[in-house]
């Protein structure tokens, strides 16, 4: 396992975005996507009086940031859980509040890289995508037992794909032949479904499709929907958050809980806005802020990333 091959995208940026509030002596940071521990690790170097606590529901990915986060003994504290368990997580530490939260969305490099994940659509291998291994059903499992109607609704909906009637006729009628196992008889098939046109746009033709199946498969989108209001609440006065997703449908969500947490809810023609009603957000970033073409050129994976930070600037309203 090299870990050297891991960047962490929009580094320095994420550190900048929550510095001002890992400073002080007894700060707590979450890493929500701990992944192979990229920015964990600078988390820890960069705010020495910071303690961190780190989630994954990936096993293998926790067993491997647990070496690399070694050193920094009981500063740092690694769970097993899914990002929506965020509240949970914190009550059973003891953390009523914390004072940064990141989350880096996407899959991490380590599941993208080892063949046997059946996240990548470059290589052959067996249609899991589950980022936890030990529960849920895999990719090949939804393919082969969706019903069309519900595999046509997820290729639109998650992919974005326009071509899902096309492509999921193709996945029924190969199906009842035989179950799909394997990412290379799906990328065949959907570049054999695809119109000439529509090959030619975005890189792999199966690229959309992959990502649509991961989505379903870890329930991303719904976690997500939980996960960025919790996190928001778990934030101290003072606190900030940073997110960073990868595609339109993730950076939309966290724009909209952004938005409404930094608009003011009183209803209109108040000549003094009460308390209660001012916003609880204040927004760090304008709009979604992109990766340099630096960075671009080093690490290929940073492309789509986009970076939003909030601070939470009140408690709420009781």
């Amino acid at each position: 396992m090299n870990q050297v091959r891991h960047v962490p995208v929009m580094l320095q940026r994420c550190l900048d975005l929550l510095a001002p509030a890992l400073a002080e002596p007894g700060a707590v940071v979450v890493d929500c996507t701990l992944g192979l521990g990229g920015h964990s690790e600078a988390l820890l170097s960069t705010f020495p009086a910071a303690r961190l606590v780190a989630l994954d529901r990936d096993q293998e990915a926790l067993r491997l940031s647990g070496e690399r986060l070694a050193p920094f003994g009981h500063r740092a504290t690694l769970v097993h859980a899914v990002y929506d368990e965020l509240p949970d997580v914190l009550a059973r530490l003891g953390i009523p509040r914390v004072q940064g939260v990141l989350f880096d969305l996407g899959v991490s490099s380590m599941q993208l890289d080892e063949a046997e994940r059946g996240f990548a659509y470059a290589q052959d291998s067996p249609l899991d995508m589950r980022m936890d291994q030990s529960s849920g059903v895999s990719a090949a499992e939804v393919l082969n037992t969706y019903p069309p109607g519900e595999l046509v609704r997820i290729l639109r909906a998650y992919g974005e794909e326009k071509q899902a009637k096309r492509i999921v006729s193709a996945v029924v009628r190969e199906r009842e032949k035989e179950p799909f196992s394997h990412s290379a008889r799906l990328v065949e098939l959907i570049r054999d479904a695809l119109p000439q046109a529509a090959k030619r746009t975005g890189g792999n033709p199966a690229k959309r499709t992959f990502q649509a199946l991961r989505i379903e498969v870890n329930g991303e989108l719904s976690v997500l929907e939980r996960a960025i209001p919790a996190a928001v609440t778990s934030l101290a006065v003072g606190g900030r958050i940073a997110v960073l997703s990868y595609h339109s449908l993730e950076d939309r969500l966290v724009k909209q809980v952004f938005a409404a947490g930094a608009t003011n809810t009183a209803p209109p023609g108040l000549p003094v806005v009460p308390e209660r009603y001012q916003p609880r957000l204040r927004l760090l970033t304008r709009g979604a802020e992109l990766p340099s073409e630096e960075e671009i050129a080093e690490n290929r994976r940073a492309a789509p990333a986009r970076l939003r930070g909030a601070q939470r600037i009140r408690e709420d309203a009781l």
